[in-house]
């Protein structure tokens, strides 16, 4: 995690699989099924799709120092399939700055997925009692995408 000024803090997480590309790609632009194998995502909705550029309606919640926290987003996602990257911004919603991108890449034996987020919370957030919450969700949104990748490996 990188700590930047006003509140912005920039994570990165990496995994290396044995699960293929192609099948990677499929769990992350499965837009419309998002929710059902990402933690603390309650509703993801493909609002837009034109050629590479994707726009979705997410709400994600959790329960943080005893209260449910919600936050709404509209995203808009750029797929380059070529390079395995899938860069995302907010273009509205309930942050101040929401952005990253899911890069995938053949590796030998397998594949690497890295996961990047640069987040800055709404005014009034408090980042620093967040942080380990984001760096806790950033791991476990991974190991989602990879549990869906096997399921999907294996036919179920």
């Amino acid at each position: 995690m990188e700590r930047m000024p006003q509140g912005v803090r920039r994570l990165a997480v990496q995994l290396r699989t044995s699960i293929p590309v192609d099948v990677l790609w499929e769990v992350l632009t499965d837009y419309e099924r998002l929710e059902t194998f990402i933690p603390n995502l309650v509703s993801s909705r493909l609002v837009y799709k034109d050629g590479q550029t994707v726009r979705l309606q997410q709400v994600g919640s959790q329960q943080f120092i005893g209260l449910r926290f919600s936050a709404q987003v509209l995203l808009e996602l750029t797929e380059y399939r070529p390079e395995g990257l899938l860069q995302f911004r907010m273009l509205k919603g309930d942050f101040r700055r929401f952005e990253g991108s899911w890069r995938v890449r053949s590796l030998p034996g397998g594949s690497s997925l890295v996961y990047e987020l640069t987040v800055q919370g709404c005014l009034g957030m408090p980042i620093g009692l967040i942080e380990e919450r984001l760096q806790d969700d950033l791991s476990s949104n991974l190991s989602a995408v990879e549990r869906e990748g096997y399921r999907r490996c294996q036919g179920d």
